[in-house]
């Protein structure tokens, strides 16, 4: 029998992914500084190399950054995450069109394996600028590719490919030689490895691990003792050997939490009801695709704390679950009695939220004693398989609760929100022939 191949992994993340779907319906944002706002206009969640160079830093509030509107012509757009979402399935579209083993790692990354295309592409790097070239082409995206022997060689790889312009955009890291690896990995911080947070970063740095090629060159069982298998396991995957799965670094979250500012002062509890119901499906939505079910949740309110000439209120208030699930109406019925249990009138309420807590896996769900759990379970999994699915055909909230309403007027400030040009009919976008 042949021997397996060994595995060659390559990361294709997108370039300043929300700044580039907008500029691929508006090409006069080419070459201007941009900035995607979060939810109510808040910060700046996406910056355009542009943006970068004037020196904005990631999360900054726009009113801080109206000087630069003047000075510069920089450009704030409201968070458009139809027109994202679909962008990004597009892109996973193409890259499978390159090898089927296609790992979405975020909304504008993923991990493709590659070896077994070497028969068609003997020079990867070849492979890669083909990756670039048709993505490009077939959704206005640009891409960086990374390659490596592990994902998180990978990742750097990818990290290398665009902050280094002579390499083109892509990056093959199982060819380059030992040298010129350890001069470039000695020039990249060890925050920037996969799964190597802050605070992991700061006790790395106590223990003079400060680049990648520091903690490439240290002791896999020495950072145990220090640190965990997970971080172990990523001093393997820098050496070369490939024992990461993806939710290893990134595992399902212990805690779900859905939260906004509204765009206007809301008063009444039929509105904060339909807000926090809302918020509810979001959350239910994320509980689901991981698999989990919540044993309990926390509701909170709050008034506006800048308004020094408002009374001020805020609260909370967790409600223990009967039995663990991921029922969007259920959790919506919770949800609203606790809301009920702390909500005052005669407040003018800026934010309201929920959040998701004592999360365990769907299939370790506990049973009851006085109650038939397992086929109340089958029931409700069969709904929010529909509802699911319907969502997921036809579009967000083409099928939702009741009590999430049909006004919103809830609903955050986006002043500057590009049309969704992919996914409703109203808003494509129009070529005029002279």
């Amino acid at each position: 029998m042949p021997e397996p191949a060994i595995p060659v992994y390559a990361l294709v993340d997108c370039n300043n992914f929300y700044v580039s779907a907008e500029r691929v319906f508006n090409p006069k944002l080419e070459d201007c500084p941009v900035v995607v706002l979060s939810n109510n206009d808040g910060c700046a969640v996406a910056r355009s190399a542009e943006a970068k160079a004037l020196g904005i830093q990631m999360g900054a509030p726009w009113f801080q950054l109206q000087p630069l509107v003047k000075q510069h012509g920089l450009i704030g757009l409201s968070s458009n995450y139809t027109l994202y979402g679909d962008m990004s399935a597009r892109v996973m579209q193409v890259l499978r069109t390159f090898t089927p083993d296609v790992e979405v790692y975020s909304i504008d990354e993923s991990f493709l394996r590659i070896e077994r295309m070497r028969q068609l592409w003997p020079c990867l790097v070849v492979m890669g600028q083909a990756i670039r070239t048709q993505v490009r082409q077939w959704t206005g995206i640009p891409v960086c590719v990374g390659i490596g022997p592990t994902k998180t060689l990978a990742k750097l790889a990818n990290h290398i490919a665009k902050k280094n312009p002579q390499f083109g955009g892509v990056f093959d890291m199982t060819t380059c030689p030992e040298g010129e690896l350890v001069s470039l990995l000695s020039a990249i911080d060890v925050s920037e490895t996969w799964g190597v947070g802050r605070r992991i970063a700061a006790k790395l740095d106590a223990m003079n691990i400060r680049t990648v090629e520091n903690l490439r060159r240290a002791s896999p069982k020495a950072i145990r003792l220090h640190f965990s298998v997970v971080l172990e396991r990523t001093v393997a995957e820098l050496q070369g050997i490939s024992c990461l799965a993806l939710e290893d670094v990134a595992p399902p979250k212990k805690q779900i939490v859905s939260s906004r500012s509204f765009g206007r002062m809301v008063m009444t509890y039929e509105e904060l009801g339909e807000a926090l119901s809302t918020y509810v499906l979001r959350a239910a939505e994320k509980l689901r695709v991981q698999k989990s079910v919540a044993g309990a949740l926390q509701v909170f309110v709050m008034t506006n704390v800048f308004r020094e000439t408002d009374p001020q209120y805020s609260n909370g208030i967790v409600i223990p679950l009967p039995n663990p699930t991921n029922d969007t109406l259920k959790l919506v019925a919770a949800a609203l009695y606790g809301l009920k249990r702390i909500y005052k009138p005669g407040y003018a309420y800026k934010k309201c939220g929920v959040m998701l807590m004592d999360l365990s896996p769907q299939h370790q769900r506990q049973g009851s004693l006085f109650s038939q759990v397992e086929d109340v379970a089958r029931h409700s999994d069969a709904l929010m398989s529909v509802l699911d699915s319907i969502n997921a055909r036809y579009g967000r909230d083409t099928l939702t609760v009741a009590a999430a309403g049909t006004r919103n007027t809830w609903v955050a400030r986006a002043e500057n929100k590009t049309p969704c040009y992919t996914t409703r009919w109203s808003e494509l976008p129009k070529a005029w022939a002279h």
